[in-house]
């Protein structure tokens, strides 16, 4: 199903505050910190001509975060980032002056860290994020996971150090009781959506993932016309598609925010034209994006800054896992996990409608970019359901 954006504030410019959030100046903070970062270089842009041909594009471009600061998910930006500008403003108000990014890592920040708990909850990648940079920092981290995420996530997160809480239900029920035991215990909440009165610490986690769009367009030839972004909650396809419209203005691309059919929260919103709970049904294997109410902000930008909204099959998210684990000759092998692939199998869908394909422009002319937003952050289902281990489909396997 697609859905052209036709709410009342599409193509309108975005809000003052997240206009200041997804800025330049934001992005600027964000390559600060990642410099601070282990394995901090840019993950590859790859091009996939032979996919492009195949499908009757003029270019696809593929941005790899499975190979993002070891941690396998573009999430490895937004936690930690987030936490460290949160110890960073603690240091300030302890201190009483001005604490510089640089110097984050020193030992008079690393000491008011030490004394700072952070909670989460986490489908996976984003707890492992917020484990990550407390590890750095020095920090406690406490992370809720719920029912559906796999013992694999659990140790990768548990293996920063990271206390883990499990909660039964889903990812909304988790969310939920980490800010119940948060407020008992006095810690702080590090999450990846927002609710009324709860933007800021939201808003950072988004600001660490515009250092996509910056690598990104720093290496393109040309800049994207069409981009698919996966969305769960929003933050990741909001802070993209956010940045990119502050970056291109008028020129920036058509956007189609794509989600699970299973847990399509932003398609409900944009159809009703405000946040809707969507009701839970079967689990998504886009474990993920699996999320029943879209982060306020987030929605608040898509709604300016998505041309359309759609959602993709379990069929769909793991077709294309296997596709581009074999791919056409010519092109390279990735490695993408059940949620990395799923921009990229929206716009395979809709080129199966030619009606729609040509109405938004996805044809000869049209230069792609989509995210592979993690990699085999679980080893044993990615390689159940791609029927290769990953190592083996980077070693040819898959070929």
């Amino acid at each position: 199903m697609y859905l052209h954006n036709r709410l009342p504030n599409h193509a309108m410019p975005l809000a003052p505050r997240d206009a200041e959030t997804l800025g330049r100046e934001g992005a600027g903070a964000v390559a600060k910190v990642l410099a601070l970062r282990a394995h901090n270089e840019a993950t590859p842009l790859v091009a996939l001509p032979g996919l492009a041909g195949e499908l009757g594009l003029g270019a696809i471009h593929l941005k790899d975060e499975g190979q993002r600061l070891g941690l396998g998910s573009f999430k490895a930006l937004g936690g930690a980032y987030a936490l460290m500008r949160l110890v960073q403003a603690e240091a300030e108000r302890r201190l009483a002056r001005r604490v510089a990014l640089e110097e984050l890592l020193s030992e008079e920040v690393r000491t008011v860290a030490a004394t700072m708990s952070f909670a989460c909850a986490t489908d996976g990648n984003h707890g492992r994020s917020v484990a990550q940079g407390a590890q750095i920092m020095g920090a406690r981290a406490v992370i809720f996971v719920h029912a559906g995420v796999s013992q694999g996530r659990i140790d990768a997160i548990a293996g920063f150090g990271a206390e883990i809480i499990r909660v039964a239900g889903n990812y909304d029920d988790s969310v939920a009781e980490a800010a119940r035991v948060s407020e008992r215990e006095g810690w702080t909440v590090l999450s990846d959506t927002s609710w009324p009165g709860y933007e800021h610490i939201p808003g950072l986690v988004m600001q660490g993932y515009t250092a996509i769009v910056q690598e990104a367009l720093a290496e393109l030839p040309e800049a994207p016309t069409h981009v698919f972004l996966q969305a769960g909650v929003g933050g990741f396809a909001a802070a993209v598609a956010g940045h990119l419209a502050v970056l291109l203005g008028e020129a920036r691309p058509h956007v189609t925010v794509v989600d699970p059919a299973r847990a399509a929260c932003l398609y409900a919103s944009a159809e009703a034209g405000a946040v809707v709970k969507v009701a839970e049904g079967a689990p998504t294997v886009m474990a993920m994006l699996e999320c029943y109410e879209p982060s306020p902000v987030a929605f608040r930008v898509l709604e300016r800054v998505a041309d359309g909204f759609m959602t993709v099959s379990e069929e769909d998210a793991v077709e294309v896992m296997r596709r581009l684990a074999a791919p056409v000759a010519g092109d390279p092998a990735v490695v993408a996990g059940e949620s990395g692939g799923v921009g990229l199998a929206g716009a395979i869908a809709v080129l199966r409608d030619a009606e729609l394909a040509a109405g938004i422009g996805l044809g000869p002319d049209a230069r792609l970019l989509v995210i592979n937003t993690e990699g085999a952050t679980d080893p044993a289902l990615y390689a159940e359901l791609v029927g290769h281990a990953p190592e083996a489909v980077l070693q040819g396997a898959g070929a």
